[in-house]
């Protein structure tokens, strides 16, 4: 490309390129509390995480053990399935488990079918809870519908608790799908079964929110959510949703998937409204491999939020994939090594140095994009390339600083970060 002629401005500078960011949607704010913990949700608050577990809720130890796992990764909030006598009476003892470990992190009670008797029959629960999640469509037929979901919300009221009505499209109110249906047959231009599907998802959850008000319930106490398995789908359900209301709305599929399957589905889909300003608490609902922790989804919902931009939990990382010039072992061995130590290490420097996880590293595979990478972060490693030189140039603040050889080249790294990181955060910490 040839340089513009006698001092000419260049025409690329003519026009200037928009630096994209997510948009802001200004909705009302609930607070989701327990002892001195406030989780704000919605307005200028940031985008919240939250996950749920997997463990029988009557076996008060393994779920204790899961939620503190599942808050130690990320998780906000965390979420416990509520379904029997049992698992409602052993919801105060897991609380009691939690603070006894200085775990203040809010528990939301899933309620279906029978969520008003184990609300009213057990208060202890009720109270122990800070959040409650309904369904509309599984709250009873006919006349109990309407009785029995204001059990629910009067409990909500008297125990000052913030709620989700949480509609999924494999278990829409029946009732109000079969009414639209029948209108839709009626029009003399009706629409195709998905559109009529996404108005009775909208209507479902924002006719539960007004009833909810009526009785009593905080507006600013509502969080929506409309979740279904589809990623165009749920983009437009939530784009629908966002239109017409002003409550805070949680995102997530219904069944992510597993594995890529689920990864790529949840980041796609959530990227997509979260960009639009769509979206203020979010849940990876993906399906544990064999033998992988649950804490895998909280993993994936930190990614995407940080990789927008709209919050940063770990220092940023940036590795190349490897190519034909790093074909040996060596980078991919020593580039794990680094990104491990760094991942690791992150809930000891988060309490330790504050604002860290701003940090920017880079851990490149060769001459030709690793000098430059590594001069962007904040400290960078170029690593050989097969047929390079035993040789690793280590670039603080822009600047070479050193070249690493022989075999400790990542642990000399890591005693480097951590100096950099205790001279540069440290001195934050000691000032105050």
């Amino acid at each position: 490309m040839n340089a513009p002629e006698n001092g000419a401005a260049s025409p690329f500078m003519l026009q200037p390129i928009a630096a994209a960011a997510p948009a802001q949607r200004r909705t009302r704010q609930a607070q989701v509390r327990w002892a001195n913990r406030v989780v704000t949700i919605g307005g200028d608050a940031p985008v919240r995480v939250q996950s749920m577990t997997n463990t029988d809720t009557v076996d008060v130890i393994d779920t204790a053990i899961q939620v503190k796992a599942l808050a130690e990764a990320g998780s906000e909030l965390v979420r416990i399935t509520v379904n029997t006598p049992e698992a409602a009476a052993a919801v105060p003892h897991i609380r009691e488990q939690l603070d006894r470990m200085g775990v203040e992190v809010p528990l939301i009670g899933d309620f279906h079918y029978n969520g008003h008797r184990l609300l009213t029959e057990f208060p202890a629960m009720a109270a122990a809870l800070s959040k409650y999640r309904i369904n509309p469509g599984n709250v009873g037929k006919g006349d109990k519908r309407d009785r029995q979901f204001a059990m629910m919300v009067e409990a909500a009221v008297k125990h000052d608790k913030a709620v989700r009505i949480g509609v999924n499209w494999g278990s829409l109110d029946q009732e109000l799908l079969a009414a639209l249906m029948d209108e839709n047959a009626r029009s003399s231009e009706p629409a195709d079964a998905k559109q009529v599907m996404y108005q009775a998802l909208v209507q479902s959850a924002l006719g539960s929110a007004a009833y909810a008000r009526e009785l009593g319930l905080d507006a600013n106490q509502i969080i929506i959510s409309c979740k279904v398995s589809g990623v165009q789908d749920l983009i437009s359900v939530y784009r629908a949703l966002a239109a017409r209301s002003d409550y805070a709305l949680h995102l997530g599929l219904t069944e992510a998937g597993m594995g890529t399957k689920g990864t790529v589905a949840s980041a796609t889909a959530l990227g997509v409204l979260l960009q639009e300003g769509i979206g203020d608490t979010i849940r990876v609902s993906l399906t544990p491999q064999p033998g992988e922790a649950r804490t895998q989804e909280v993993a994936v919902a930190l990614e995407v939020l940080q990789s927008l931009g709209l919050r940063t939990f770990n220092p940023s990382v940036t590795a190349c994939p490897g190519c034909g010039r790093t074909t040996s072992t060596t980078f991919q061995e020593l580039a794990k090594q680094i990104d491990d130590f760094l991942r690791a290490q992150m809930p000891v420097w988060k309490s330790r140095y504050p604002g860290v996880e701003n940090l920017k590293v880079a851990v490149m595979g060769c001459i030709v994009n690793g000098p430059g990478e590594s001069k962007h972060a904040d400290i960078g490693i170029s690593l050989p390339g097969t047929g390079e030189a035993p040789a690793a140039p280590v670039f603080i603040d822009g600047e070479k600083a050193m070249t690493l050889r022989g075999e400790g080249i990542a642990a000399e790294f890591h005693k480097i970060v951590e100096r950099y990181i205790e001279k540069r955060f440290g001195a934050a910490t000691a000032s105050h």
